[in-house]
C-alpha cells in the first residue's frame, strides 16, 4: 500500500527530492499528471520564499483556500487564503486568482479548490522594473462551502514594519531582489512581499497621501517615521524611504460606494481590512474589503505673508497644463491663490503654461489667450495688474502634453518691479552675459538660456529675465527640468532603483549653473535667482551640480527638514520645485506654501515656493 504524504515540502526542488526517494522505494508509481499536481499543493508551496514562485509556469490542481476578497472591475479576480498555514514566516498563506475577463462569482467566506497555472504578473510589463505579483491564472474553482469567516488578518502596524526598508539586490543579478530569501523580520519590502495576497488590516493611520482621482490615498502605519509639522511623512533622503506608508484601495466600486475624500493629517479610524495586493501605481496596496472612517483633522491652506516695501518677493508655481479651454473656476482658484495665498509676490515664474488651444495639436504655439485670462483672473481677484514676458517654444519640442507646448512664463507687477527688455530672443537663440564696468547685463532679455544644448531635447529650456528693483538689477531664470518618468519606482524590484531620468537634469543642472557662472564673472556680486519646477530633491545630484563651485545656494534647505516638500509623491512628501540664490543675494526668507499637493481638492498638484530678499 502506497505511503501517505500529508504535506510536500515547498521547494519544488525538494518536492523532487522526495518524490524521487518515493519511487525508488516503489511506493507510488508515474502518472501523466505533472509534478505540482501529483499531490496535493498548498498556497505557501506556490509563493515560496522567494518574490518568484517556484512553481512558475506549471500546473497545480486543487489549491485549497478561503476566499478573503473579490475584484470585479479592473484586474478581475479573487484571493484565498490558507487556514492550514505553515511555520515559515517568508512564505505567504494568500494568492491572486486572475479570471481574466470574466467577473468572478465567488465570495468571500467561500471555501473553494482552485486549479490553474502559476504565473508572475509585473504590473507595468517587464520594462517598468516592477516587482512581479504571483497569481493562479485560467482557473477552475470547485466551491466546497459558502458562508463561512474570513481568516483572521494579519495587522500591519508600526511594530510589525522593520525599519530598514530593503535589501540591497544581487549584483550578479542585474541588482534584483527577486531571487533573495524573504527576511520578514529585517527589511520592510520582505515583510510586505511575505503577506502578498494575504488578508491584512490597519488600525487607526495617519493619512499621508490625499484621495487622489483613482479613489486611493495613502497612510502611515509609523506615526513617527519622519513626521511633517502637518501630517505628512518627509522624503529625506534615498536611504529615507518610509516603510510605514501603505496604499489604501477600496473592492467595492466607486459608483456604489463613495471613497472617502482625504487630506494629509487625516486620520482612518475603526479597522481598514483586506487582501494586500501589488500594482503598478503604488506598489503594496490594501485592497479593503473593509473599509475605515476618515476623521478630517482640519488641515488648512497656507497663506505667506506680504513683503515689505524694501522686499522684492520672487516665486514659482508650477500651474499644471493651464490652457484656456480649462474651466474658470480653475483660473479662478489659481488666481485667488496667488492673490491670498501668495500675497501677490513681485515677480512669479510660471511653469507649465499651455498653447491657446491646449493639447489641440494644430500648431498653435501662441499662450497670449492663456495669460490673458490669468492675468485677468488674477486682477479681478485684487491682485495686481501684472505683465508678463516670455518666448514662445518651436511646436512640439519641449515635451509635455502632446500639442500643449508648455512654457515658462514671468509674470511681474510693474508698479514694483521693472523688466528690462532686451529684444531678439526666440525659440532657438540663447540668450548670454556681458560686462560694462563691472556691471553683468544679458543680450536677449526674455531670452533661453542655451537653447541648443543636447540637454534641452524635448524639454522646457530656460527662460532668463532681467528685472530692476529698488534700482538694483536681478537676473531670474525659470526652469522646469526634464520629468522623472521612466524612473523605477521605490519598490522596484532593483534595489536601489534605477533613475534613468536623472541623466538629463544633470546636464540641464550642469547648463543652468555655467550660465550663472558668467553671470557671476562679469559681475561677482551679482543677484541671480534660479527657481522652477527642477523635477529632483535638494539632496539629488540635480541640486549639487547646480550649487556647484558656489554659484548657488538651494534655499529650501534653510528650512527645518521637516518642512522641505513641494509634493507629495506616494505617501512621501518631497520637494521637486526649487528657488536657488547666488551669493549676492545675501540673507532671505524662504517658504514653501503648502496649497495643493496634501489636499484631496487641487488646483496643481505642486506647492508654489517664494524667495523674499533685499536686492
Amino acid at each position: 500500500m502506497p505511503a501517505h504524504i500529508a504535506r510536500l515540502p515547498r521547494r519544488s526542488t525538494a518536492v523532487a527530492g522526495v518524490l524521487a526517494a518515493a519511487l525508488a522505494a516503489g511506493l507510488i508509481t508515474v502518472s501523466t499528471t505533472s509534478t505540482a499536481a501529483a499531490a496535493e499543493v498548498r498556497i505557501h508551496d506556490v509563493q515560496g520564499g522567494t518574490r518568484l514562485s517556484p512553481l512558475a509556469g506549471e500546473q497545480v490542481t486543487d489549491v485549497p483556500g478561503t476566499v478573503t476578497g473579490v475584484r470585479t472591475y479592473g484586474a478581475r479576480g479573487f484571493w484565498i487564503q490558507d487556514t492550514a498555514p505553515d511555520d515559515d514566516p517568508a512564505t505567504s498563506e494568500g494568492v491572486f486568482v486572475h479570471t481574466g475577463s470574466t467577473t468572478p462569482t465567488v465570495k468571500p467566506g467561500d471555501v473553494v479548490r482552485v486549479s490553474g497555472t502559476v504565473s508572475e504578473y509585473v504590473p507595468g510589463g517587464a520594462d517598468s522594473g516592477n516587482q512581479s505579483v504571483t497569481q493562479l491564472t485560467k482557473p477552475t474553482v470547485t466551491v466546497e462551502s459558502s458562508g463561512g469567516a474570513v481568516p483572521k488578518p494579519h495587522r500591519i502596524d508600526a511594530g510589525a514594519v522593520p525599519s530598514a526598508y530593503t535589501p540591497k539586490g544581487d549584483e550578479a543579478d542585474g541588482g534584483s531582489i527577486e531571487k533573495l530569501a524573504l527576511e520578514p523580520d529585517a527589511y520592510a519590502l520582505d515583510f510586505y512581499e511575505s503577506l502578498e495576497g494575504m488578508n491584512v488590516s490597519v488600525g487607526e493611520a495617519r493619512v499621508v497621501g490625499a484621495t487622489d482621482a483613482y479613489h486611493e490615498l495613502w497612510v502611515t502605519v509609523k506615526p513617527d517615521e519622519h513626521p511633517s509639522p502637518r501630517g505628512g511623512t518627509v522624503y529625506g533622503s534615498y536611504e529615507a524611504q518610509n516603510g510605514g506608508r501603505l496604499q489604501i484601495q477600496s473592492l467595492t466600486p466607486a459608483a456604489e460606494q463613495p471613497f472617502p475624500k482625504a487630506n494629509v493629517g487625516d486620520v482612518l479610524s475603526g479597522t481598514t481590512e483586506g487582501p494586500l495586493d501589488f500594482n503598478q501605481f503604488g506598489g503594496y496596496t490594501l485592497t479593503a474589503r473593509t473599509l475605515g472612517e476618515v476623521t478630517d483633522k482640519g488641515l488648512a491652506r497656507e497663506k505667506t505673508r506680504k513683503q515689505d516695501a524694501e522686499e522684492l518677493a520672487v516665486a514659482t508655481y508650477n500651474v499644471e497644463n493651464l490652457d484656456p479651454k480649462d474651466p474658470q473656476d480653475k483660473f479662478d482658484a489659481l488666481a485667488q491663490a496667488v492673490v491670498d495665498n501668495l500675497a501677490s509676490p513681485d515677480v512669479l515664474a510660471l511653469e507649465e503654461i499651455q498653447d491657446d488651444n491646449g493639447a489641440t495639436d494644430d500648431g498653435t504655439v501662441s499662450a497670449e489667450e492663456t495669460l490673458k485670462k490669468f492675468t485677468a483672473a488674477i486682477a479681478k481677484a485684487g491682485g495686481p495688474a501684472y505683465e508678463w514676458r516670455s518666448i514662445e517654444p518651436e511646436d512640439k519640442k519641449d515635451g509635455g502634453e502632446p500639442g500643449g507646448n508648455i512654457r515658462q512664463v514671468f509674470l511681474f507687477n510693474p508698479e514694483r518691479v521693472a523688466f528690462k527688455d532686451r529684444p531678439g530672443g526666440d525659440a532657438t537663440t540663447g540668450t548670454d552675459v556681458t560686462s560694462s564696468r563691472g556691471r553683468a547685463a544679458l543680450t536677449l532679455s526674455p531670452g533661453r538660456v542655451d537653447p541648443a544644448d543636447a540637454a534641452w531635447e524635448n524639454s522646457r529650456k530656460p527662460l532668463a529675465g532681467e528685472f530692476v528693483f529698488g534700482g538694483r538689477t536681478v537676473f531670474v531664470i525659470a526652469n522646469h527640468f526634464g520629468s522623472k518618468g521612466g524612473d523605477e519606482s521605490l519598490v522596484s524590484r532593483h534595489q536601489p532603483p534605477n533613475r534613468s531620468s536623472e541623466k538629463q537634469r544633470h546636464l540641464q543642472a550642469a547648463s543652468v549653473n555655467a550660465f550663472v557662472q558668467k553671470v557671476l564673472k562679469a559681475e561677482k556680486g551679482a543677484d541671480v535667482v534660479v527657481l522652477g519646477d527642477i523635477n529632483d530633491f535638494e539632496f539629488s545630484a540635480t541640486t549639487e551640480t547646480l550649487t556647484d563651485g558656489g554659484a548657488l545656494t538651494a534655499a529650501v534647505e534653510s528650512l527645518p527638514r521637516a518642512e522641505r516638500y513641494s509634493y507629495v509623491y506616494q505617501g512621501n512628501s518631497q520637494v521637486l520645485d526649487q528657488i536657488l540664490t547666488s551669493p549676492g543675494v545675501g540673507e532671505f526668507a524662504y517658504d514653501s506654501v503648502h496649497i495643493n499637493a496634501e489636499f484631496a481638492r487641487q488646483n496643481s498638484d505642486h506647492d508654489p515656493q517664494v524667495l523674499r530678499f533685499r536686492p
